[in-house]
């Protein structure tokens, strides 16, 4: 039979939700949906490029063993006079290919590789010093060499086709700054999903932060070790 409620019992006001959460709890409870909605949201920022990256990824882990002959690169051959006196130092010939081919970035590696005696059909005979500058974007490679006291420098271009410039974009070849932080808000966002994965798992319970907490740490102290063994 139904049980009438005493007048006492009608006057209480009645709590809005969560009727027999301690208040803690109650925090904890929407620190956890709060941390919800941040995992879901990070995950479908960075869901495009993990795509992106993904099948980029896939390209570049199996192209030889599948024997892919998506990615290539055409390769162009020609020489650059160099106007006025030789230049005098690696920076100098940079500046001349780069304005002689019309690059609109600065080079990217500049080597040099000391003059050496060497043994040719039973005779010595000196070989200059040679200059290496590369200038790299997505979109195309250039290589020059410059053996020191020549009139002109000998450029290599490499043109990739579609294939190939998703895999320089996977690998940042030659990228702007605008594309690297992108790429950093992936990274990121990654970080983002691990750790609140992590505190959605263990429901903020004493027990399992515990158990995450000895995990990142046992994680952390093997990529430490790692990188002094390296």
């Amino acid at each position: 039979m139904p049980i009438a409620l005493t007048t006492a019992a009608r006057d209480r006001p009645q709590a809005a939700g969560h009727l027999f959460l301690p208040s803690t709890l109650r925090r904890r409870a929407k620190f956890l949906i709060w941390l919800r909605r941040t995992h879901a949201w990070t995950g479908l920022w960075g869901a495009a490029l993990a795509l992106f990256f993904g099948c980029t990824g896939f390209l570049l882990n199996h192209r030889a063993v599948l024997k892919i002959p998506a990615a290539e690169l055409r390769l162009t051959v020609i020489q650059v006079p160099l106007p006025g006196p030789p230049p005098a130092n690696p920076q100098i010939l940079a500046l001349e290919v780069q304005h002689a081919l019309d690059i609109d970035k600065p080079a990217l590696l500049v080597k040099t590789e000391p003059a050496q005696r060497l043994e040719w059909n039973g005779r010595a005979i000196e070989q200059p010093e040679l200059w290496r500058v590369a200038f790299a974007s997505p979109q195309r490679t250039l290589n020059a060499e410059y053996w020191v006291g020549n009139a002109y420098a000998t450029v290599k271009r490499q043109d990739p086709n579609v294939f190939a410039l998703v895999n320089r974009l996977h690998t940042g070849t030659g990228v702007n700054a605008a594309w690297v932080l992108l790429v950093d808000t992936l990274a990121g966002g990654l970080i983002v999903l691990a750790l609140s994965g992590i505190l959605l798992w263990s429901r903020l319970h004493g027990t399992r932060l515990t158990a995450a907490g000895i995990g990142l740490t046992s994680l952390a102290s093997l990529i430490v070790l790692a990188w002094q063994v390296m």
